[in-house]
């Protein structure tokens, strides 16, 4: 069952979009990993970012699905899978750029 998530009339429905990405557990946690790291396979991701394989697969797809990210698959053998940003998941970059500079100033 899909949860819809909240509206606001009163905010830009641009900033709402965004939201609707970034307040998924993990998701923004994996696009900055891709964002800072490129592309990088299954194992890396988790390893980054220490998530479940079973909670990494479902944001993955979701992910990928959205448009955020790409999924590689080099022939091999032996194959390999790797995820890379795609142009629209290249965009947070300036988001990351924020939401860094507004973090040292929560934790100071």
């Amino acid at each position: 069952m899909s949860r819809v998530p909240p509206r606001s009339e009163h905010l830009c429905r641009y900033f709402q979009a965004a939201m609707d990405i970034l307040a998924r557990p993990w998701n923004g946690l994996i696009i900055a990993a891709l964002h800072a790291h490129g592309e990088l396979r299954f194992s890396e991701i988790g390893t980054l970012i220490d998530i479940a394989d079973r909670m990494l697969s479902e944001r993955l797809k979701e992910l990928e699905a959205r448009g955020l990210l790409e999924r590689v698959v080099d022939g091999g053998p032996p194959v390999k899978v790797s995820y890379r940003l795609t142009e629209i998941g290249q965009g947070f970059g300036e988001a990351h750029k924020g939401l860094s500079k507004w973090g040292r100033e929560l934790v100071q």
